[in-house]
C-alpha cells in the first residue's frame, strides 16, 4: 500500500521475486531511503548460495522463518552460524560469505542495506564453503 505523500513509502512483501541476486536468492523489494534499503529474501529448500562479497555495502540481516546456515570469512576471521528464526546477522563490508537452507520449508528474511543497493556489481564472485551444483562464476580466486 502506497501512501499519497511520495516522500513515504510503504509495501507488502511480494508473492513472486522482484530479482534474482547475484548469490542466486529470490529478492523482494521493499522501501528505499537516502541512507538504506530493505528487501526480502528468499533461499528455496535445498538450495546454497553463491559465495560473494560486497564492495560498498553492510547488511544486516533477520530470519523470520526456516532453517539454514551462514559461512562468513574476513581476514583471519571465520565463522558459520545457524540462520534460525527470530535471529539476526552482520554482512560488514568485503566479507565473504554463503548461505545455505537446510529445512523443508523456504529460509525467509529481512536484510537492511546500507546505503541501498547499487546495483548487480556489488557483488563480487569469491570461492564457495559449501558446493552450489552450478558452475563457478571467476571472481576472488
Amino acid at each position: 500500500m502506497t501512501g499519497s505523500n511520495p516522500i513515504f513509502e510503504s509495501r507488502a512483501v511480494p508473492e513472486k521475486a522482484d530479482v534474482i541476486a547475484p548469490d542466486g536468492s529470490e529478492i523482494r523489494l521493499l522501501p528505499v531511503l537516502r541512507s538504506g534499503s530493505l528487501v526480502h529474501c528468499r533461499l528455496q529448500p535445498g538450495q546454497t548460495s553463491l559465495a560473494v562479497r560486497h564492495r560498498s555495502v553492510e547488511e544486516f540481516w533477520f530470519v523470520l522463518r526456516g532453517r539454514g546456515e551462514l559461512w562468513r570469512r574476513q581476514g583471519a576471521q571465520e565463522a558459520t552460524v545457524p540462520l534460525l528464526p527470530g535471529t539476526a546477522h552482520t554482512i560488514p563490508v568485503g566479507t565473504h560469505f554463503q548461505f545455505r537452507n537446510t529445512g523443508s520449508e523456504p529460509l525467509d528474511m529481512v536484510i537492511v542495506t546500507m546505503p541501498p543497493w547499487p546495483g548487480s556489481d556489488e557483488a563480487v564472485r569469491v570461492d564457495d564453503h559449501w558446493p552450489t551444483g552450478r558452475p563457478s562464476e571467476g571472481g576472488d580466486r
